[in-house]
């Protein structure tokens, strides 16, 4: 972060570009959309209904820090920022992406998003060391697909990166002070008939 210039991993990636890549982060930075709290909420509902519910309470945050964050710090996006610094035409840009623009870079919703989502889940699934890996390992890749897709600079995915984390921590700190007697229905799943059996 204090020895790198601002664009210089946008550089990097843009001097890697590969088809397999392009087409790879444009479709799996969607994982760090609304449509993976669907995907969540819906799988939930089949073990524990405190975890659904969570959910969408974690999207909502995000969701917020993420609107009042931007308009606090109100940086220019990649987009912008490069061609007022007259550098825009060195960069080799993802062919079909529509780049945003505006003071809305700083820090990145997705990252937010997906360290916030993930690392919930991951929390979660703690007894199954495996699916941590595997969801910081999503999470990681989305960030970096906003800095591939010259969408954010690596500053806004770090910030990102680090609010999300800290939302998933205290979100599920949160959740399991509520110490409920077993059988109670927020403990159970409501889209089958059997109770789930991890506490």
């Amino acid at each position: 972060m204090f020895f790198i210039e601002k664009p210089d991993v946008i550089f990097f990636f843009s001097e890697r570009r590969t088809p397999f890549l392009d087409l790879f982060f444009t479709y799996f930075t969607k994982m760090g959309e609304e449509i993976m709290y669907f995907v969540f909420l819906i799988s939930f509902l089949f073990i524990k209904v405190r975890y659904a519910i969570l959910v969408p309470l974690i999207g909502i945050t995000v969701s917020m820090i993420s609107y009042l964050t931007k308009s606090f710090f109100a940086h220019d996006r990649p987009l912008i920022y490069l061609e007022n610094m007259g550098l825009a035409d060195q960069v080799n840009f993802v062919e079909g992406i529509q780049l945003l623009i505006g003071q809305t870079s700083f820090p990145s919703g997705h990252t937010m998003s997906a360290f916030a989502l993930y690392g919930l889940v991951a929390f979660m699934f703690s007894r199954k060391k495996i699916w941590g890996i595997v969801f910081f390992v999503f999470a990681l890749l989305i960030g970096l697909s906003r800095n591939y897709l010259v969408q954010h600079f690596f500053q806004d995915i770090y910030l990102g990166a680090m609010i999300g984390f800290a939302l998933s921590i205290l979100f599920y700190l949160g959740q399991s002070k509520f110490i409920l007697e077993e059988g109670h229905w927020l403990n159970k799943p409501i889209l089958n008939g059997k109770e789930n059996e991890r506490k």
